[in-house]
């Protein structure tokens, strides 16, 4: 068993004991990614739309205005490939539950198909209008689309059939999530509400009216009975499936619009929350205020965030054309850049242990936090890029 760990010691040379987040389950302030990372954008610049990790967190892919999806690389953040998906924007991406399948819809109502390799398989013309998000079953034998069209569409995903059409949202729907383990879907729309519905019969069994303005996004806790709606009254809400009467916490913070919001992948009661006014906030499940915040993150709305699948990262997708990387701050890092209270500077990054106008120190203890960081961070695969970080330390004393 692993032992309980609740800390992490603030003094640089502990960061080589730095584990994984899965490895502080009682602490989640440790997972607070706020740290800038990286920056990453196309030559030819286009509004991003959705970002997801690749399901084995090596890559992240990203569905932009143009159609295009950019492969960048999990480890570096730097570019590796680029496709042309589809001919219209791309507004929505999901990977199915077993990691063999990606789907996409575009702008148009379009529907691909995509194998791990980012091979077409399939297109299908699913909506009249703009496929707003997807959903698996927990079986992945079905899955669920939403449009702007007002309704949902739910598909046999081996025949590529739609079985039935969902309708009672007086708007456009804009997001449909399946829920973890039972045969419950739940939408939000352009009406101000969120509906659940049985898959099987078709039929709404529930309605509740808890924002004041469009619901944007919605995501299941995987203990199955929370659930959490972003809008555009700038409010994020905790609901308990087990009593929709009211919900549980509103969380407060954010000036706009809150476009995305996930939950943690390892800590139940830790998500986080990106919004029109570019900031990112951390909030816990409990505590209506934010625990954690990256002011200024983005130069827009904030479209789509997630974390990597180990929890120890966030990447963010926004309008200004960016797609940028997050991580958790070092024992030794001192945590001033311009997104947290400290001033700009040219990258925005911690000093390279090469810099020749650092200490002797100075540059033993970056050697400590990079090398570590290199092997927590990247796993074992990465070690010839943990030595060769120290082979240069070496070579340049």
């Amino acid at each position: 068993d692993m032992p309980d760990i609740d800390f992490v010691e603030p003094e640089p040379h502990h960061a080589r004991n730095m584990l994984l987040p899965s490895s502080y389950i009682r602490n989640p302030s440790v997972s607070y990614t706020t740290k800038f990372i990286d920056s990453s954008v196309n030559k030819d610049r286009f509004q991003i739309h959705c970002v997801e990790w690749a399901p084995e967190g090596k890559r992240i892919i990203t569905g932009a205005e143009s159609g295009e999806f950019t492969l960048w690389n999990g480890y570096e953040f730097n570019f590796e490939t680029i496709t042309q998906a589809h001919d219209n924007p791309i507004r929505s991406m999901q990977w199915s539950h077993n990691e063999v399948w990606l789907l996409s819809g575009d702008q148009t109502g379009v529907l691909k198909y995509w194998q791990a390799s980012l091979n077409n398989v399939k297109v299908l013309p699913a909506h009249s209008e703009c496929i707003r998000c997807i959903t698996f079953a927990p079986s992945d034998r079905k899955f669920a689309t939403c449009s702007e069209d007002q309704t949902i569409k739910l598909w046999d995903f081996a025949e590529c059939k739609c079985e039935s059409t969902l309708k009672g949202h007086g708007w456009d729907v804009r997001v449909v999530r399946w829920h973890p383990r039972q045969a419950v879907l739940v939408s939000g729309s352009k009406d101000n509400l969120m509906k659940f519905w049985d898959p099987k019969s078709g039929k709404c069994v529930a309605t509740v009216h808890s924002h004041k303005n469009t619901v944007s996004d919605l995501q299941w806790n995987r203990n199955g009975n929370w659930l959490l709606s972003g809008s555009r009254d700038n409010l994020l809400k905790l609901h308990d499936i087990r009593n929709l009467k009211q919900e549980v916490v509103s969380y407060l913070g954010h000036t706009r619009e809150v476009s995305s919001c996930h939950w943690h992948p390892e800590h139940e009661a830790l998500f986080v929350s990106g919004a029109a006014d570019g900031n990112i906030f951390f909030h816990h499940a409990d505590r209506p205020d934010p625990q954690a915040k990256i002011l200024n993150a983005h130069d827009s709305v904030i479209n789509s965030i997630r974390w990597h699948p180990l929890g120890n990262l966030i990447v963010s997708g926004s309008s200004d054309t960016s797609v940028k990387f997050w991580t958790r701050n070092h024992p030794g890092d001192r945590g001033l850049d311009r997104f947290n209270g400290g001033p700009p500077t040219a990258d925005d990054k911690e000093p390279s242990i090469f810099d020749p106008l650092m200490d002797e120190s100075a540059k033993r203890d970056r050697r400590v936090v990079e090398v570590s960081r290199v092997i927590r961070e990247s796993g074992p695969r990465n070690f010839a890029a943990a030595n060769e970080t120290e082979r240069k330390f070496n070579t340049r004393r």
